[in-house]
């Protein structure tokens, strides 16, 4: 455990951070899964809002830009092929 006040400090920040990123992640995931099942008119609708989710776990450094690239990719083809 830190021995400065300082680092304490910064060890519950990095705490919360890491929950709060993974509660993000797993949201987005649940989402990205839920469209996935969805029919394709259900699945177009649902896919600006996923999409969105994706930028924002990229935006905010969970994922990395070019992951959250590929996934709307591929989420983007299985929207196309459900039409």
């Amino acid at each position: 455990m830190a021995n400065h006040s300082a680092t304490k400090k910064d060890a519950r920040q990095a705490a919360k951070r890491t929950a709060r990123n993974k509660y993000y992640g797993k949201t987005t995931r649940n989402a990205i899964r839920d469209m996935k099942a969805a029919g394709g008119k259900e699945m177009s609708e649902k896919f600006p809002d996923v999409a969105s989710m994706i930028d924002k776990l990229a935006k905010r450094g969970v994922i990395h830009k070019n992951k959250a690239a590929n996934l709307k990719s591929k989420l983007a083809k299985k929207v196309n092929a459900a039409k």
